[in-house]
């Protein structure tokens, strides 16, 4: 089971927080961001790499899907 953030509507740095929040209380498994701006994807990605997950982005119309993973 995945567990989903939703940071649609917030602007940046508020979506990476929240992102890195999750990853800190995770030290394994999948994560779901929502973002709704190139600026937040862009970031969210970048900051989920660093910390060693994986990064899928999938758009979903005006929006962006972000899983997270890391086994």
């Amino acid at each position: 089971m995945s567990k989903i953030v939703d940071a649609r509507g917030l602007s940046c740095p508020q979506p990476v927080l929240l992102a890195l929040s999750e990853i800190k209380k995770f030290n394994k498994g999948e994560i779901v961001i929502l973002v709704d701006t190139d600026t937040s994807k862009e970031n969210v990605s970048r900051a989920a790499a660093t910390q060693g997950w994986n990064v899928e982005v999938e758009r979903v119309e005006e929006e962006y899907r972000l899983v997270l993973r890391k086994d």
